[in-house]
């Protein structure tokens, strides 16, 4: 029996550590939300906040000392992961575990963990550490082909390069973009795929594994813009990606909820990425389930029941993008937005915006997948980020 109130960290403070805050803190827990730069979202929400570099070993073990958590959820990717390997030793439980979250900050060791270990069908792939390693590794595919960091999030440094004059600037990209000090590349074929999905896949304390229904989505320069539940796609395409998921997250272990990835292509289906955390696309179960992503994180977290997931209606998400930099931001055309039945906004509350920076998110609910894209789309468009006026 677990017992309450439990004091959680949360590394990374943006809009889904916000949503894990409020989850979390909804079933009694305490939590100190982390990140680089004040008032982040889940900072805003959070019973406390530490600000710090949390790639820094020192930095990162002081502000866990200071605060001694029962439990530590890494919500991004710059972490430095050796400290969260050392104080799990020491009895602190990290989510899902501290080698787990090692392994799928790096795309090279998931994707060996995957294709090499475990045996399932990826993308074809290479690693570079130089321009002249890249060069040399894209003689071994067709173009297109796709340039990542190793580590990154959310598609930051991803090119899609289709001529040759072009690889070194997809390197550029990559390392630019790269998270912490990885000077290192994948290269992987182009996947001309029917369709994305995630797989939210939800592992128990007892070993048991939840599935919710498949998400689609749609991404623009490798990062989310949209996505629907549930995603069209064969029982045979859809058990075969569960037994992938399954495979996958019982080989990493612990507890809690995985965003796992997969390419749609005619009948295959082929994994691609896995986040052990709640999933941006999954930011739709907000409306459709009756126990969101963030729910069943923090259930399996702290080894709540989960008796049933279930899903009303079809469901989407439109992402409400910054067009511009702005520091002092005020948001218009909300109530435009909310006139639809059925229709929810969540503005994050990032206290900065750049070009293309996500701000919030629409979400919609309708008789069928395109009514409820449709309802998005149209809320999304009527919000804009904007300076705010100081003679107002």
């Amino acid at each position: 029996m677990t017992s309450l109130p439990q004091k959680i960290m949360i590394l990374g403070s943006g809009e889904l550590g916000k949503e894990v805050t409020i989850a979390a803190q909804r079933l009694g827990c305490n939590v100190i939300a982390c990140d680089r730069y004040r008032d982040a979202p889940a900072m805003q929400v959070a019973d406390s906040y530490e600000v710090f570099d949390m790639s820094n070993s020192t930095e990162l073990l002081n502000i866990i000392n200071k605060n001694k958590p029962n439990i530590i959820i890494p919500e991004i990717e710059a972490i430095e992961v050796n400290t969260l390997i050392e104080i799990e030793k020491q009895g602190i439980t990290v989510i899902p575990n501290a080698n787990a979250t090692a392994i799928t900050m790096n795309r090279d060791k998931i994707r060996n963990l995957a294709a090499e270990e475990l045996g399932l069908k990826t993308p074809k792939f290479s690693y570079a550490s130089d321009e002249n390693e890249l060069l040399k590794a894209s003689e071994l595919y067709e173009l297109p082909v796709i340039i990542k960091p190793i580590m990154s999030s959310s598609g930051k440094g991803q090119s899609f390069i289709d001529n040759k004059e072009e690889l070194i600037n997809g390197w550029n990209t990559a390392i630019k973009n790269a998270r912490g000090k990885s000077a290192r590349v994948i290269i992987e074929e182009f996947i001309n795929f029917d369709q994305e999905i995630t797989l939210l896949t939800i592992r128990q304390k007892d070993g048991s594994v939840l599935f919710c229904d498949p998400i689609g989505h749609e991404q623009s320069n490798g990062d989310y813009q949209c996505s629907w539940q549930p995603a069209e796609i064969k029982p045979k395409q859809l058990e075969t990606a569960k037994e992938m998921a399954k495979k996958v997250t019982e080989k990493l272990g612990g507890t809690g909820l995985f965003g796992v990835e997969f390419f749609i292509c005619g009948e295959e289906v082929i994994f691609s990425e896995l986040s052990p955390r709640p999933h941006d696309t999954g930011l739709v179960t907000i409306i459709s389930q009756n126990l969101n992503e963030f729910e069943l994180h923090l259930r399996a977290v702290l080894g709540f029941p989960i008796p049933r997931i279930t899903r009303s209606k079809a469901a989407a998400s439109r992402v409400i993008l910054a067009k511009d930099v702005i520091d002092n931001i005020v948001y218009e055309g909300v109530d435009e937005a909310l006139q639809d039945d059925d229709t929810k906004v969540l503005i994050f509350g990032k206290p900065k915006s750049r070009k293309g920076r996500r701000m919030g998110v629409t979400l919609a609910i309708d008789e069928n997948i395109i009514k409820a894209r449709k309802k998005a789309d149209k809320s999304a468009s009527l919000i804009k980020v904007k300076r705010k006026d100081n003679n107002l």
